[in-house]
């Protein structure tokens, strides 16, 4: 039978492990703890001898715990997900912006002014004035694609 000592050094491994996990989150260490203390045991019950079985054993468990348990955990303790909007068209779509250069006529190229920024933009053929408001209908490549808003709006 080996040492007793050597059943500390794994349950002293597992423990700083384990407790590794408060530290370095993701589920992962607190499984490789698990295991170093199922080869203490092993080792206190005389299952395994030597240094090569117990890296062995601790090997296989720790691989047998990590794709058994961690779904479930993951599960169990949650964690922060959140999915933001990735569609940028969908952010754009609707919104108003201000000509900075005169749209028009036909596919001539203008500028306007939104969140801040110049963008180039499109109307729909005919011209719209320096200082009008418009609303944005979708992006052309980098152009956004815009149409005149009433007045009043």
């Amino acid at each position: 039978m080996m040492s007793s000592d050597a059943v500390w050094y794994w349950l002293i491994a597992g423990a700083v492990l384990m407790l590794a996990e408060l530290v370095i989150p993701g589920g992962i260490v607190v499984f490789l703890g698990a295991a170093c203390v199922v080869v203490a045991g092993a080792i206190w019950t005389g299952i395994v001898h030597g240094w090569v079985q117990s890296l062995t054993l601790w090997f296989i468990t720790s691989i047998i715990l990590l794709l058994s348990f961690r779904q479930i955990t993951q599960r169990m303790m949650g964690g922060d997900s959140h999915v933001d909007n990735t569609d940028e068209e969908l952010d754009i779509y609707n919104q108003q912006g201000q000509v900075k250069e005169t749209i028009g006529p036909g596919e001539k190229t203008g500028r306007i002014t939104f969140q801040g920024t110049d963008w180039p933009a499109l109307g729909d053929g005919s011209v719209i004035p320096i200082g009008a408001r418009v609303r944005i209908i979708c992006r052309e490549n980098i152009a956004l694609v815009v149409e005149p808003l009433p007045d009043g709006e």
